[in-house]
Order: C-alpha cells, then structure tokens, then sequence
C-alpha cells in the first residue's frame, strides 16, 4: 500500500503519520507538497494534523485553496480514500468534501488530552479491525473541535451511518461529561455518504507505540491494511 501525506506550511503530524504509515504497517509514505498540483499513484491521502497557514482567517480556510486541494477534491470525488486528522478534518469541511464545520470549543481554550472515543461505524476502510462499539483511548489537541452541522444534514448523516466516532466516558458512555469541545451530538469524527473521505479530530497516529503509554490507534491503522 502506497500512502501520500499532504503537507502545508504549519502542519506538523506529518512525520507522525509518516511513522505510524512506515512503522507500524511497513508500507510507504511520500509527502506531497501543498504547492503540488498532481498527485503521485497512491492508495490513500493523509490530511495530517497542525496549524496550516497559522490558522489565520480559519482553520483550514486557506488551506483548503491550495493547489494541491484540487487534486485532492478530484481524486476523492472519483473514490479514492482520503483521511483528514484534527487539521486534516478542518480543511475537509472547508473544501465542501465533509458536511459541517469544526468552530471553536465550548470553552473557548485549546484543548490538549487523552479522551476515549466509541467507534460508531465499523463498516470503513479506517474501522474494520474493530468491533462495533469498541472504546480507544487517543489523544487531542485542538482549539477548533466542536463539530457542527445544520440538524436536517445531522438527521441525513445519522440516517446515512455517516458518524464514525463519538467522544465517551471510558466504559463507553456518551454524555456531556464525556465531550472535551461541545461538539454536536459527541461527534469525533465523520465520513462522506460514499464512505472513501473521513475525518477526525482525536490523533491516532500519536498513538501507535506502546513506549508512549497508549497504542490504541494501531488498530485503526491495521484496518487499512484490510
């Protein structure tokens, strides 16, 4: 499997995902500058997390009129597989190729944690090794995750099976308590109605070595190797 990782001025998990894409699956990674304006052959683009362009104007605003996010935007729309983590997310939404919008947290302060998180969807490229249900332990860092979108999109993307994730409790229960930023409805993390464009705010490829503590988010990578 062949993975590209886009990379704008101010990201800064690239080389994460670069490591968990390399270390833990033995595959390749190839960055793709944002100035890029054709993508190599791969098997999925990374959106990876960080500050593109300082955040000015908007997370992800700027960064979502690159020239490689027409590349991007055409690649996705004829059903190559595009994961977006924290920044990647933002962009995502900016670029029309997620629903919804990623606004400042609840409490207005960034936000820098291990949460847990409920996998709602098991039937995607990024949760198939995992039961339904299944509760990770992985870590934030964002001042721009409260996740929103109009109610009746919500009700088309419930009805869709389009929520991918969830922020919990430990034991697996979705609550106020358990959401770090006030997003709508606990929502972690999202895909497209055709399933091939997902994106999420928690970072799994922060944890993918046990010599951190935490190795949750192997298991989400070994879905991509299925």
């Amino acid at each position: 499997m062949s993975v590209g990782i886009v990379v704008f001025p101010g990201s800064n998990c690239d080389r994460d995902c670069q490591y968990a894409i390399q270390k833990v699956l033995n595959d390749a990674a190839v960055f793709i500058w944002h100035q890029e304006e054709r993508l190599p052959t791969v098997d999925l683009l990374v959106l990876p997390g960080g500050f593109s362009y300082g955040d000015y104007l908007r997370t992800g605003a700027i960064a979502s009129h690159s020239p490689i996010m027409r590349a991007v935007i055409s690649y996705a729309n004829a059903g190559g597989k595009v994961l977006g983590i924290c920044n990647g997310f933002q962009i995502l939404t900016e670029s029309g190729l997620l629903p919804g919008a990623l606004l400042r947290n609840k409490k207005m302060k960034f936000i820098c944690k291990f949460v847990s998180v409920r996998i709602e969807n098991t039937n995607h490229f990024f949760t198939s090794s995992c039961e339904n249900k299944a509760v990770l332990n992985l870590p934030i860092a964002h001042a721009e995750g409260n996740y929103y979108v109009a109610p009746e999109v919500l009700a088309r993307m419930q009805e869709k099976k389009q929520i991918v994730f969830r922020y919990c409790d430990a034991s697996g229960v979705v609550s106020d308590a358990s959401n770090p930023n006030g997003s709508m409805e606990n929502i972690a993390g999202i895909c497209n109605e055709a399933g091939n464009v997902l994106g999420m705010m928690p970072h799994p490829e922060r944890a993918v070595d046990s010599q951190l503590g935490i190795a949750d988010g192997i298991r989400l990578f070994h879905a991509l190797r299925k």
